[in-house]
């Protein structure tokens, strides 16, 4: 298979249509392959499935009419579909496709596809005469209604080979739109989304994506929306990333920043996965019966598959008592392998009456460490 020809001409060359057919082919198939290799199919902008509430005269029954926004899709062959106005769905072409169903609650599948026709005014022959025939192609669309599962074929669908220039008539390629309700002859609703397949946006394929203006900012949808997440890569000095949400003026509120010499900031609680060798410490006091707390990040699942190993220690506490001259000692303060305290102490009072030796339930004072040794693969 040869590659791409490109027309050349030179001086007193007579030139057929053939030679600017040509010309023109030349330019949309390196345009085509631009779109379709450099860039992820899909809707570029508008196209969105719009509803106007109406009353059926005869039933009184509420109902919606579903138009589709004007906007614009790049298909998998890479042709642009560019709906110019909106479009309203007619209910017709619902019904020739599934007007046999049985009633269900389930939404309908709406595509978009490319499409080549006559425009409705046809350019007439030049002064220079010649036969007549078609001067100009209208490259239009075709809004079709799928059956329930439809939606699944987008997923299915393949480019074409990689020299294969544009089709004529356009290669069928389906977009998905949305869907749409219908309840006793009418729409009643639309959706984005169903049984797990959504609106496929346009993207791009690039390994790598440079700023000119020295401040590269990702965010979740096309404007600036108070609250919504950003991420800034500043190229400034020094430079930083920033992760955080919009303020009403536009300016990135930070809540995690990564400065130059790889401090984190990070404006709230920190927790995650026990690294590799890390220590990790609580520290309180417990009461007899009490169970000790684990370390903030260590699950109770890390200690008992090894992940996290456990090292307590605790000090029995001096009692209060009503009598200075009581004297006590502990008799016990272990923790059991529940992390359960046991803890009593023995309390003597020489100077009381009459003279007794009682126990009691005592407190200790606990210190836990969570380890993870290197050896574990670090949870």
């Amino acid at each position: 298979m040869t590659g791409p020809l490109r027309p050349e001409f030179h001086e007193g060359q007579v030139l057929a249509a053939a030679d600017l057919s040509a010309t023109v082919a030349h330019a949309r198939g390196v345009a085509a392959r631009q779109a379709r290799y450099l860039h992820e199919w899909g809707i570029a902008e508008g196209l969105e499935l719009v509803t106007a509430s109406r009353t059926d005269p005869l039933t009184r029954a509420r109902y919606v009419e579903v138009s589709v926004a004007a906007g614009m899709a790049v298909d998998g062959t890479g042709r642009e579909v560019v709906v110019a106005e909106p479009v309203v769905l007619r209910e017709s072409d619902f019904e020739d496709v599934n007007g046999a169903d049985s009633p269900t609650g389930e939404p309908y599948p709406v595509f978009l596809t490319s499409a080549d026709r006559e425009p409705s005014r046809p350019a007439t022959a030049g002064s220079c005469g010649g036969a007549a025939g078609r001067t100009r192609v209208e490259e239009t669309h075709q809004v079709l209604f799928g059956r329930l599962g439809d939606e699944r074929l987008v997923a299915d669908q393949r480019p074409p080979e990689v020299g294969a220039a544009p089709a004529d008539p356009p290669a069928r390629w389906l977009v998905l739109l949305g869907y749409v309700r219908w309840t006793d002859g009418h729409f009643t609703g639309v959706e984005t989304e169903a049984r797990g397949v959504a609106r496929r946006y346009a993207g791009v394929r690039a390994d790598t994506v440079s700023a000119r203006a020295g401040t590269l900012t990702l965010r979740t949808g096309p404007a600036v929306q108070e609250g919504g997440p950003a991420l800034v890569l500043s190229g400034g000095d020094p430079p930083s990333l920033v992760f955080g949400l919009y303020r009403g003026n536009g300016a990135v509120d930070p809540l995690m920043t990564v400065a130059a010499n790889g401090n984190l900031s990070v404006q709230g609680s920190f927790s995650g996965r026990i690294s590799v060798g890390s220590v990790l410490v609580q520290t309180g006091t417990a009461t007899d019966g009490m169970l000790l707390p684990l370390p903030p990040g260590v699950t109770p699942e890390q200690v008992a598959d090894g992940r996290a190993v456990l090292h307590v220690q605790v000090t029995p506490r001096v009692p209060r008592t009503r009598s200075e001259s009581a004297l006590y000692s502990p008799v016990e303060a272990t923790v059991d392998a529940d992390r359960r305290v046991r803890c009593r102490v023995r309390v003597f009072d020489p100077l009381a009456s009459p003279v007794s030796v009682h126990e009691r339930p005592g407190a200790v004072d606990f210190l836990v460490l969570a380890a993870v040794a290197a050896t574990n693969g670090g949870g």
